[in-house]
């Protein structure tokens, strides 16, 4: 049904897509699988006419295609569902399928065939609906059914899914499943993004995986190994990896069951989003979170730190239970987080240096208690010359600096504050061999100060070089906690890839 070769598409100081090739069969679930910058996205905006390529043909049922909108790719049976819904809520269901090609009666919307069409729609993927209701009445799983069913209204062949499971309980992505199986046994040709690797071989026959633009290779699901496909996804073989001897500089050797735990978490869990987890951090210990993209690393942060808050389970600090429902009460409980969004969640962009490091110190004065002028600027000449801070002045706008100064402009706003437990979320990405060296020794030195920091990273040597346990994340779900010699990338490989059952035995 689709047939690309040799695409390519580039953007300013970017090779997003390197002469990539693939089918995908009339009948068939086709998995897209790839890290965050390995071309998913650039390749389905390609299909769809978002963007043009640069070099390469789509071939589409037989004929060479070269879409220039959605709308048009739509024309030809190339239709597309977003892992954001794509819906307008306040109109109904008959409303939302049919919208834009609308049949028409003496020149006017025919309300009456709107809702058969959509009916119709909807018989496709077996369910029944009232197509009169608002779809902001739906809950999550049966208002992505209907994304579909408006995808099908076109009488599409072929039917992108991005990320469709992404707010969806196991019920619910299960229900969805079921619909996709349904609609390959009536010759339609389905591709399939997702990073659940369960969900994976859950329901695809083939996968085609990508890595930093460039295509690794075509599978049978059922030939491929979860190892297999983890290190095709990476470009890490297990057995370089376990050659690898893990570096350290003697911190990991300090015997951190003497230590005091700063933070302790039992069974918490957001539902629907991640957990329950289980993770203890002791003064001086740097405990690794690890997994692929989507298995829940950034939403345990954000939970731990209060952003998204628990509904499930218990967390202390300094053996005390504490309910850190916001930033504000996690901060004064004495945490502090460097979200992997450092320039959309972290900095201010447009302000200074100076600004941007004393901002937590001011946000928990108040407004009513600022910090004196020459207080602010010896705290900042402090941090700018212990972190090596490369700027041209305290009042350069943040935005002018490199990706790993703005890391550690980041980190000196916590230590300013004393933060006693720091969660890092890719603390690393973007940042050059030289920054990412200095931001890692800023961790172990922090170590030696008595902070516990949890660090996330999806380079699993540099978890193996800086941490002193792991916590392996899977699927949203914890499946493993790693000590010791199990410390190597080789070892989490292996505890991304294997069954709970199989690690309990390990």
């Amino acid at each position: 049904m689709l047939q690309v070769e040799g695409l390519a598409k580039s953007f300013p100081g970017v090779r997003a897509l390197d002469e990539v090739s693939l089918a995908v069969h009339a009948g068939e679930v086709h998995a897209l699988m790839g890290e965050n910058g390995a071309g998913k996205s650039t390749l389905i905006k390609l299909l769809t006419g978002v963007h043009r390529p640069d070099a390469g043909v789509i071939r589409f049922d037989g004929r060479a295609v070269r879409p220039t909108s959605p709308r048009q790719a739509e024309a030809l049976g190339i239709s597309t569902v977003h892992q954001e819904i794509s819906l307008i809520p306040h109109l109904s269901v008959a409303e939302n399928i049919m919208l834009g090609r609308e049949p028409r009666r003496f020149g006017l919307i025919d309300r009456r065939g709107v809702g058969l069409k959509a009916q119709q729609a909807l018989a496709r993927l077996e369910l029944r609906l009232d197509v009169t209701q608002s779809v902001a009445a739906l809950p999550p799983a049966l208002q992505q059914l209907v994304a579909i069913a408006r995808a099908l209204a076109i009488d599409a062949r072929l039917l992108i899914l991005d990320e469709p499971t992404s707010s969806l309980d196991t019920t619910e992505s299960e229900r969805l499943f079921a619909v996709m199986r349904r609609l390959r046994e009536q010759g339609l040709a389905i591709l399939f993004v997702t990073h659940f690797l369960d969900q994976v071989y859950a329901v695809s026959d083939r996968i085609t995986v990508l890595r930093n633009g460039r295509l690794v290779g075509q599978y049978a699901a059922r030939a491929l190994s979860r190892l297999a496909l983890i290190e095709a996804m990476l470009g890490l073989k297990l057995e370089q990896l376990e050659q690898q001897k893990r570096r350290n500089d003697g911190a990991s050797e300090r015997d951190s069951e003497q230590q005091d735990t700063l933070l302790e978490t039992r069974q918490l869990e957001r539902r629907g989003v991640v957990g329950p987890i289980d993770v203890k951090l002791r003064a001086g210990e740097v405990v690794g979170l690890a997994g692929l993209l989507g298995s829940g690393r950034s939403e345990t942060a954000r939970m731990l730190f209060g952003i998204d808050p628990a509904d499930r389970g218990e967390l202390s600090v300094r053996g005390r239970r504490v309910a850190l429902d916001s930033p504000r009460r996690a901060i004064r409980a004495g945490l502090a987080y460097c979200p992997e969004e450092r320039k959309l969640e972290g900095l201010l962009p447009n302000l200074s240096v100076r600004e941007n490091l004393i901002l937590a110190m001011q946000s928990s004065r108040g407004a009513l208690h600022a910090i004196p002028r020459p207080q602010q600027d010896r705290l900042v000449q402090h941090y700018i010359a212990a972190l090596s801070i490369k700027t041209p002045s305290q009042e350069t706008p943040i935005q002018s600096l490199s990706g790993g100064n703005q890391q550690k402009v980041l980190l000196a706003r916590w230590m300013a504050m004393q933060a006693q437990v720091i969660i890092l979320d890719e603390p690393t990405r973007g940042v050059d061999i030289g920054a990412k060296l200095e931001i890692e020794e800023l961790v172990r030195s922090l170590s030696r100060q008595g902070v516990a920091t949890l660090l996330i990273s999806s380079e699993l040597e540099e978890v193996a070089r800086n941490c002193s346990r792991v916590v392996v994340l899977r699927d949203r779900k914890q499946v493993a906690d790693l000590a010791g010699a199990r410390i190597e990338p080789a070892q989490i490989i292996r505890a991304i890839a294997e069954h709970p059952a199989r690690l309990a035995d390990a």
